[in-house]
């Protein structure tokens, strides 16, 4: 039991009589509040995820690795997971957020499928790589964005004449099953037949527009405004509202100037950063991250931080705000 001689908050001492009154609660499936009451309604966020960084220089000869060991048939998927030491039975890399680095070589392709779980793709190398969502094909090029959101049937792959494919891929796979809503399903057909997807009369919860092109993102980023907090920031946004591309996950470029240095400050909600470009560091929770290009780091909620650069370098990153902001959780401050 954690005690706090506070007003208001538990400060119960254990005697023999309670200790044994509380093993006859457990008996029947019950508890007494006050024994957890300052540790499940912390003064403020006490996330279990770490701040993490994952060098890709470390991780790389992993990822290569799998795809020497397993196909993509049996894997399904073949992805290496980020797992936070403080996450581990969610399979998370921040809070609700689970990502991982998938590997596929030319010719091959995944089974379509769909999943309650919102999902979104940043293509990190590669030639000839495909996404195919509600029947769409896209063709991607490096550090395109792609949505499969919820509910989408989709298959991904790489043409007969590209080459290795590497992208990082952002779910909210913990988030859906902390609900105890998820759902997955294989597609009747191994893969989707292509044709058109019309957008008439769109109501789905998120954006229409499944591709978001490098070109045009790191054009939108470098003529945004300087944020106090970001540097420059362009947010991914669904075209017809002006809102998150998805509803409970948003993504974003943000631009760091040569030898700029950003303000600090927290907020509730998780985040996962990839260095599109360049290189520079991070200051999350009081430990300094260096980071280049290709890394990819977490940032856990209500987490103090700042960044810096050594020279121009962009951040994608992706989060889970739009569900804070839709369940009026969030909150920011400064350092």
């Amino acid at each position: 039991m954690k005690r706090e001689n506070i007003v208001g908050r538990a400060n119960v001492e254990d005697t023999p009589e309670l200790e044994a009154y509380y093993r006859s609660l457990e008996g029947e499936a019950l508890g007494a509040l006050w024994t957890v009451a300052n540790e499940i309604e912390p003064w403020y966020p006490q996330p279990k995820s770490v701040p993490t960084l994952w060098k890709w220089q470390r991780i790389e000869r992993f990822v290569r690795r799998a795809g020497d060991l397993v196909s993509a048939e049996k894997a399904a998927r073949r992805v290496v997971m980020l797992v936070n030491p403080g996450r581990k039975e969610w399979s998370a890399a921040a809070g609700l957020l689970y990502t991982g680095v998938q590997v596929m070589n030319p010719g091959e392709f995944t089974s379509a499928h769909r999943h309650q779980a919102s999902a979104l793709r940043f293509v990190m190398e590669g030639r000839g790589a495909y996404t195919v969502v509600d029947g769409e094909k896209m063709t991607l090029g490096a550090r395109d964005l792609v949505l499969t959101p919820n509910g989408t049937w989709h298959d991904h792959g790489i043409e007969a004449n590209g080459t290795q494919c590497v992208w990082q891929d952002g779910l909210d796979i913990p988030l859906m099953n902390s609900l105890d809503a998820n759902f997955y399903e294989v597609h009747p057909q191994l893969m989707q037949t292509p044709a058109p997807l019309s957008r008439e009369n769109w109501s789905k919860p998120y954006s229409p527009q499944f591709q978001y092109r490098w070109d045009d993102a790191y054009r939108a980023v470098r003529e945004a405004d300087r944020t106090p907090y970001d540097g420059r920031v362009y947010e991914y946004r669904n075209p017809l509202t002006g809102g998150p591309i998805m509803p409970t996950m948003a993504a974003q470029l943000q631009l760091l100037a040569k030898g700029e240095t950003t303000g600090a400050h927290r907020h509730t909600g998780s985040v996962i950063y990839q260095v599109a470009q360049g290189s520079g560091w991070s200051e999350i929770a009081g430990q300094r991250f260096e980071w280049g290009e290709k890394d990819i780091f977490a940032l856990p909620s209500w987490a103090l931080h700042r960044h810096g650069a050594y020279e121009e370098a962009v951040l994608f990153s992706f989060n889970d705000l739009p569900a804070m902001r839709a369940l009026a959780l969030y909150r920011e401050a400064e350092e």
